[in-house]
């Protein structure tokens, strides 16, 4: 060995010895290290601390717990829960069984992109607790069936002093119980403090193939203490402060949600919406929570979870009117997919047919349903089409100038006949509700979701047959072939309804303009709404025809000629004498203005 490997090996070890005697810790940091130790053995064991001064505090900045993150697991048959130990709280959960559009697990409560924890009022400063750093009491378990376990996250502000947040989870649920313990903290916290503030901040990530579609249902829900269930509005930024307390808050997707839910109550709120289209996340979602508190030397706050998908029989089974989250349309419609639909859709599941035939038979059952409405108005456009030929000579004789004399003369011709111009229509306006609550149910509904049928890879989405690359003005950036069909299916309907009624001038024209128009606002939505409209329309020309075989044009005409020789043919109705009053008083009108 030379001299200046010597020389060097004798500098290092110096160097060495120094760092270990100036960086060795003093007694004061070696006994608190001794004595957070020892208050963490003697909560495994169940031993109950040793009570100290009201006055005194300790500086978590003097605290031996690692400042490294470490995750706790707690997994059961639906749900994997990931806990961090900064901040003590829910880091991720990803929803088994579930993938997103491009095939990855769906995962909520995404890691660093949420915040979660109490803003606590100490008396020397003001901590909140998603940035410190949590001591794990426990480690990770997997449950299933009805077993049940659960973990301990502690922050110790001394032996006597620390807030717990201790997380059950059951077999087979998607829900968390989250328990708040905050002992000797009185001792602690601002005397003044009647409350504790919560926050929650979260940046939602894409989950499904229409990005666009799926910011349209990803909101705020909530619901008051009165039950009602409100959200802030799903097409804009929005803050709001309801007034009255909450029962829980949702982050809501489109068919998936996280929701806190309040044992008792959050007496205040301040929720908020927030686009970023630069981001790649949908939007971000806050709400600051205001939570009672009554500076019990021991003091309890519970809350719960659930982390899952928004299919109302799941949201429903949980309680809370949770279901609420899952938009079915407004007032009847509403009521016509809970009560009917819903029901329905669920016995057809039960046994275990695509979703596609579902969807098919659904159909079937609500024609079916329907028939005798169907039926009226396909009777009342034959009536109308015998009676053209004299609606055109009275036309001709009264000419198109006097609008008002010849619907005068029209009516008394539908008097005569019998025959009421309205009957037509009255039906379809009956249909329109069922049209449209299925208008609201397909694009709500989870089960639909990722379910093949025929070409359709998922039904809940569009089926993209043409990817143009770039968006078209009417269209988008694709072509659903299942739009295609049904906007085709439908100019036939509406070719084949002008033929039975026997409509002419830009009236027959008219009804060729609404399927173009179906065209580019139905390109995005589910093709399973559009396999529906495709198959109800199949399905009415199956009807027609059969309707067709058992109603006669000539037996209709010889019945209208039959009307007119009664001897109150002529007699006038309550509501003709209403709608003549009110040509006269129009006449009146124009004379005077003349």
């Amino acid at each position: 060995m030379d001299r200046n490997t010597l020389t060097g090996m004798m500098l290092i070890a110096a160097i060495l010895l120094g760092w270990g005697y100036f960086m060795k810790p003093n007694e004061a940091e070696v006994k608190q290290y001794q004595h957070q130790s020892d208050s963490i053995k003697n909560a495994k064991a169940g031993i109950k601390p040793t009570p100290v001064a009201a006055n005194k505090s300790v500086n978590l900045a003097d605290s031996s717990v690692a400042k490294t993150q470490q995750f706790i697991t707690l997994e059961n048959e639906k749900i994997k829960v990931i806990l961090s130990s900064k901040g003590g709280r829910v880091y991720s959960t990803e929803i088994k069984g579930q993938k997103t559009f491009d095939g990855k697990p769906v995962v909520l409560f995404n890691g660093d992109d949420n915040r979660f924890g109490f803003k606590l009022p100490l008396n020397s400063k003001n901590v909140n607790t998603n940035d410190e750093f949590f001591q794990p009491v426990g480690s990770s378990f997997t449950v299933a069936g009805k077993d049940s376990n659960s973990v301990t996250m502690r922050l110790a502000f001394s032996p006597t002093q620390y807030v717990d947040y201790v997380y059950s989870l059951k077999g087979d649920s998607y829900l968390l119980n989250y328990s708040v313990k905050l002992v000797g903290m009185n001792q602690l916290i601002a005397p003044a403090a009647k409350t504790l503030n919560l926050e929650w901040k979260s940046d939602l990530n894409q989950q499904e193939k229409d990005k666009k579609n799926e910011l349209s249902f990803t909101t705020v829900y909530y619901q008051q203490e009165g039950g009602d269930v409100d959200h802030l509005s799903e097409s804009k930024d929005k803050e709001e402060k309801p007034e009255a307390p909450l029962k829980w808050v949702s982050f809501k997707q489109h068919f998936f949600s996280s929701v806190l839910i309040a044992q008792d109550k959050f007496q205040g709120s301040t929720l908020n919406t927030v686009t970023d289209l630069t981001k790649p996340a949908l939007k971000n979602l806050s709400a600051d929570l205001v939570v009672p508190y009554t500076a019990k030397p021991t003091e309890e706050l519970n809350f719960k979870f659930y982390f899952g998908p928004n299919q109302f029989n799941q949201l429903k089974n949980v309680g809370y009117d949770l279901e609420k989250e899952v938009n079915l349309g407004w007032g009847p419609l509403g009521w016509i997919n809970r009560w009917a639909v819903i029901p329905l859709f669920n016995f057809l599941d039960n046994f275990n047919l695509n979703y596609g035939i579902i969807i098919l038979i659904l159909t079937v059952v609500l024609k079916l349903v329907l028939l005798p409405i169907t039926y009226t108005s396909y009777l009342s456009q034959a009536k109308m089409r015998v009676l053209k030929p004299e609606m055109d000579a009275i036309k001709a004789k009264v000419g198109e100038e006097d609008q008002t004399k010849l619907q005068q003369e029209y009516m008394k011709l539908y008097k005569q006949a019998g025959v009421n111009p309205l009957a037509g229509c009255i039906p379809l306006l009956l249909q329109m509700p069922i049209l449209l609550a299925f208008f609201r149910f397909f694009p709500a509904s989870f089960e639909l979701r990722q379910q093949p049928f025929l070409w359709m890879n998922d039904l809940s989405t569009y089926d993209s047959v043409i990817n143009f690359g770039v968006n078209i003005p009417f269209l988008g950036s694709h072509l659903s072939l299942m739009c295609v069909l049904m906007t085709i299916s439908t100019l036939i309907y509406t070719w084949m309804n002008n033929r039975i009624s026997g409509v002419t001038g830009q009236m027959k024209y008219i009804g060729y303009v609404m399927p173009i128009v179906f065209l580019g606002a139905l390109n995005s939505f589910p093709a399973g709404l559009n396999f529906y409209y495709f198959c109800a329309n199949i399905i009415t020309f199956l009807q027609q025809f059969i309707i067709r075989k058992f109603v006669n044009d000539d037996a209709i005409h010889a019945q209208i000629q039959e009307n007119k020789k009664r001897p109150n043919a002529n007699k006038k109705s309550k509501w003709q004498m209403r709608l003549e009053e009110m040509t006269k008083q129009q006449q009146a009108a124009q004379q005077r203005k003349k």
